[in-house]
């Protein structure tokens, strides 16, 4: 991987190429974009801690699905579902990732971890899509695609079903209404109305920090 330093060096224009980014991405020249805080990733991994079965909704260039990659374990399972261009409107002109770079980011640190390594089950398609035919208990559902309220509330409709008890799910960009909380205005809206207002005798808020919120299935 280059240096930071040389990275800093690369101007905008050329550093936030989507054909360029695709490229050095998948080579293994510059990391993924990371969208999740340290403190966002500290709670996320609490939440996976011990899980068989991850959903990741919205994977990107696949920062937080290596994350997740080198902290399950072997014979556990992580699925990332991501349109990957699909659906124009996921991401602001000029963000859209490549499926190929992401799967060749993955796979080759895959291939690092070894027979450690999780296995990695790609859904290329929309959410609600995958949820359609989808069948079994998830330990954790990490819902960060669609950003819109409408998006944000049809995953957590189509997947909460599916964790099982003591199992999670993790909102990403939901705090925006919390003191020292970041987000949109989406996931926030939904965690407020599904989880905080309404307090679900189902599901309990476990963690939260900077702009993640998990939630644990108590029955």
């Amino acid at each position: 991987m280059l240096p930071k330093s040389v990275r800093s060096l690369t101007p905008a224009r050329l550093r936030d190429d989507v054909r360029l980014r695709a490229f050095t991405v998948g080579l293994g020249l510059i990391p993924p974009r990371t969208m999740h805080s340290a403190e966002d990733a500290r709670v996320l991994l609490a939440a996976a801690a011990g899980a068989r079965r991850v959903v990741e909704i919205g994977v990107y260039e696949g920062a937080s699905a290596l994350t997740l990659q080198r902290t399950l374990a072997a014979r556990s399972e992580l699925h990332l579902i991501d349109p990957f261009g699909r659906h124009p409107d996921a991401l602001p002109g000029g963000w859209g990732a490549s499926e190929r770079a992401t799967r060749r980011l993955l796979a080759r640190a895959a291939h690092g971890l070894g027979p450690h390594a999780p296995k990695l089950v790609w859904h290329v398609g929309l959410s609600h899509d995958v949820a359609a035919a989808w069948s079994g208990e998830v330990d954790l559902v990490f819902i960060d695609g669609d950003h819109s309220e409408a998006g944000c509330e049809r995953d957590w409709i189509d997947w909460s079903p599916f964790v099982a008890v003591g199992g999670h799910v993790a909102f990403h960009d939901a705090r925006a209404d919390q003191p020292g909380g970041r987000g949109l205005p989406g996931p926030t809206a939904v965690v407020a109305r599904h989880l905080r207002e309404d307090r679900c005798a189902d599901w309990t808020i476990v963690a939260e920090a900077d702009r993640t919120v998990v939630v644990r299935r108590l029955r």
